[in-house]
């Protein structure tokens, strides 16, 4: 095996990928909450990836890549046995997994993959975990089964009701705190504004809300600055103090307004992308 090897690759949606990855020192050292930095050419854009598993026996890591952007979608390209050029890390500080007593694992699409390694650790902790999983499709709803077995209580919902609950994960936490289920903290990642709602519902059931952060990154060493974040009225690097973040003092509305920065780049990138790999059958 050659080192950042692609030893499995399995699609688990349209448009999310599930790639194993031989690296042995990362595997070593990784912990929840963690993430690494792919890269997958000299000229490519340094890409931030939660890792979803590892195992220090295999030397592996596991993560989980939705296509978004030019530089996803190339990585998503990528099959069994391709190598990707740079896997840096582990990087970002770990969660604190302590015995809360019950805790809520919350993740909306692609988090679904980035909750699941904290809620293993807080499982192992000595907690009560209920996972609520949403996305806007059943086809969108990812790693329910894995999920299952390491939570006590697994609540799945979809915008359209196609699985689960029909509606938001804020409709799930509700009806889940007015049933009984008595959570000290909860964990959210998914979309910004989807964070920012679910985390200001739980401050008002009384759950401890502590959200992922996913600003714009590129070093993820703390030296260029650009994963800053406001928190509590200070600021904050990601990369090195986060990403996970107590929520009650955070800044979505300035994460949304930075992340949107260069929205109208992504998208021509990703446009003279497909262009270049359409199908040129019938052409010669």
């Amino acid at each position: 095996m050659r080192e950042n090897e692609i030893l499995v690759r399995e699609q688990l949606s349209e448009v999310v990928v599930k790639f194993v990855i031989y690296k042995p020192l990362v595997a070593a050292s990784a912990r929840a909450g963690q993430f690494v930095i792919l890269r997958g050419s000299e000229k490519g854009e340094r890409v931030p990836v939660t890792l979803v598993d590892w195992d220090a026996q295999k030397g592996t890591i596991t993560v989980i890549i939705q296509s978004i952007g030019k530089s996803t979608f190339m990585f998503n390209s990528l099959k069994q046995g391709d190598c990707f050029l740079n896997v840096l890390g582990p990087l970002g500080v770990p969660v604190e997994t302590k015995n809360y007593g019950t805790v809520a694992v919350i993740g909306g699409g692609v988090g679904i993959a980035e909750v699941y390694p904290i809620a293993k650790a807080l499982k192992t902790a000595g907690n009560k975990v209920v996972a609520i999983l949403g996305a806007r499709t059943k086809e969108l709803l990812i790693l329910e089964d894995e999920m299952k077995a390491v939570c006590d209580i697994t609540l799945p919902c979809t915008d359209d009701g196609s699985h689960g609950q029909k509606g938001m994960v804020t409709d799930v936490l509700k009806t889940a705190v007015q049933g009984g289920e008595k959570i000290q903290a909860g964990f959210v990642i998914g979309p910004i504004p989807m964070m920012k709602f679910t985390s200001l519902l739980m401050a008002e059931l009384g759950v401890e809300p502590y959200a992922s952060m996913n600003p714009i990154m590129l070093d993820g060493t703390g030296m260029c600055g650009c994963c800053r974040v406001t928190v509590d009225g200070k600021v904050r690097f990601a990369c090195v103090e986060g990403p996970m973040f107590p929520a009650r003092g955070i800044d979505f509305d300035e994460l949304i307004r930075r992340t949107g920065e260069y929205k109208g780049e992504e998208k021509r990138a990703v446009e003279e992308y497909e262009k270049d790999h359409q199908c040129k059958i019938g052409l010669h």
